[in-house]
């Protein structure tokens, strides 16, 4: 951890957790992950901790792991952003102990939270139309299917008729 830092900026630390398999392509993605947090503007990179992936519990070939990224950003809303973005486990702001925010800045951070979740209610709306018109073509599925069992049978009843 760093000492003194600039005003308005802050360090924090992110935990960002991952699950899947195989285990090198979690730590692969990590450290994607972590150089896409480094190309952010007005982000810079402190120290970073890939820990080694282990076997999720109650699992034979899932794992899990996390990354421990520690990070000084310009100010708190950039912060904000990032958390939105990289949706880390855990944020713990290292420094400064105490800041001062404007009613304009924290303004600003309240006005991108937001925004982020007026999007994320949109899209959870747009997946619940999209799901109950699927639900809704289920019974009209079914009654084809019937209709075309009925079909079938009656073909058969017919070609049996036919025979006599």
């Amino acid at each position: 951890m760093s000492g003194k830092i600039e005003e308005n900026k802050m360090n924090a630390v992110m935990i960002i957790e991952i699950m899947g398999r195989p285990k090198e392509h979690l730590i692969q993605t990590l450290e994607a992950l972590s150089k896409e947090i480094s190309e952010e503007k007005g982000v810079k990179i402190v120290t970073k901790k890939i820990n080694e992936p282990v076997l999720a519990k109650d699992q034979k070939d899932l794992f899990t792991t996390f990354a421990e990224i520690e990070i000084e950003v310009e100010d708190p809303l950039l912060l904000t952003i990032l958390m939105f973005k990289y949706m880390p486990s855990h944020l713990e702001i290292v420094e400064p102990e105490k800041f001062i925010l404007t009613n304009v800045g924290f303004g600003d951070i309240l006005n991108e939270i937001t925004r982020r979740l007026h999007r994320y209610e949109e899209l959870v709306r747009v997946m619940q139309i999209q799901m109950q018109a699927q639900a809704q073509k289920v019974p009209q599925l079914k009654v084809i299917e019937n209709i075309k069992e009925e079909k079938k049978e009656s073909k058969k009843g017919k070609g049996k008729s036919k025979k006599k």
